[in-house]
């Protein structure tokens, strides 16, 4: 899982850079032109141009709010009932402003009883953030340990489940929203989403790179069956984890 995460951070790192993808590609098509008459030389030579346009074409602020509107169409509308407990994830220190805003709103508008911030690195800061903003201790709980998506809603499953908690407001950023949701409802939970905004100091092609990699992580979360409902044994035995989150 740790080399998992590095190699996706590295990944994201590379495409967030675009001297570390165009120059390469094109000293590649400039040899290519350079070296005498071979019968591939064309066919490389195109595929360095196809990248190219490809990924100035993926990067362009049309094809990233197309994206991004695809991620969030299919999303249901919050219907304003209370709910068991809200669940906020994490992202980061530039995304935590903005979800305890969006979650503390919503505890004042008394949605939740219980709000459970969910996330290695992030949830005893969310959880800081929360208490800053006048949320009392016995409202709040966490757990620090998940890494994914997929231990997010393993973890709080593990945590919650046993305390009764079936229906939940999630708060997680707009890409992030649709695979977190189908992720929780494959734990168990019936899920209302509560999308927070973006930070506004992101930039575009941060923005681009968030948006496709939850396209791939979509489809992969998909092909492992982590995106359908689970049958009712199935969600029971996930309370018999071998691991106990629990942070309260």
């Amino acid at each position: 899982m740790t080399q998992w995460l590095t190699l996706k951070n590295l990944l994201s790192q590379w495409l967030m850079t675009p001297t570390l993808i165009l120059v390469p590609l094109v000293i590649l098509v400039g040899l290519l032109w350079l070296i005498p008459r071979r019968r591939w030389k064309r066919l490389f030579a195109g595929l360095g141009i196809i990248l190219l346009v490809i990924y100035f074409t993926a990067t362009s602020s049309l094809t990233v709010t197309l994206a991004s509107q695809g991620l969030v169409a299919f999303l249901p509308e919050d219907s304003g009932e209370t709910v068991d407990a809200m669940v906020v994830l994490g992202r980061g220190y530039p995304f935590r402003a903005s979800r305890v805003e969006v979650a503390a709103k919503l505890w004042q508008e008394h949605r939740a009883p219980l709000i459970f911030a969910s996330g290695a690195g992030d949830a005893s800061e969310t959880i800081e953030l929360f208490t800053a903003a006048g949320i009392p201790n016995q409202a709040l709980a966490h757990e620090d340990c998940s890494r994914t998506t997929k231990e997010n809603a393993e973890f709080t499953a593990a945590v919650l489940q046993p305390q009764g908690v079936r229906t939940i407001l999630l708060v997680t950023d707009p890409p992030h929203m649709l695979r977190s949701l189908l992720t929780f409802r494959h734990f168990g939970f019936q899920v209302i989403p509560r999308t927070s905004p973006l930070p506004s100091e992101l930039t575009p092609r941060r923005k681009a790179v968030m948006v496709f990699y939850e396209y791939l992580a979509f489809v992969s979360y998909g092909l492992q069956g982590r995106l359908f409902p689970q049958s009712i044994s199935e969600v029971t035995s996930l309370q018999l984890l071998k691991y106990n989150p629990i942070s309260l």
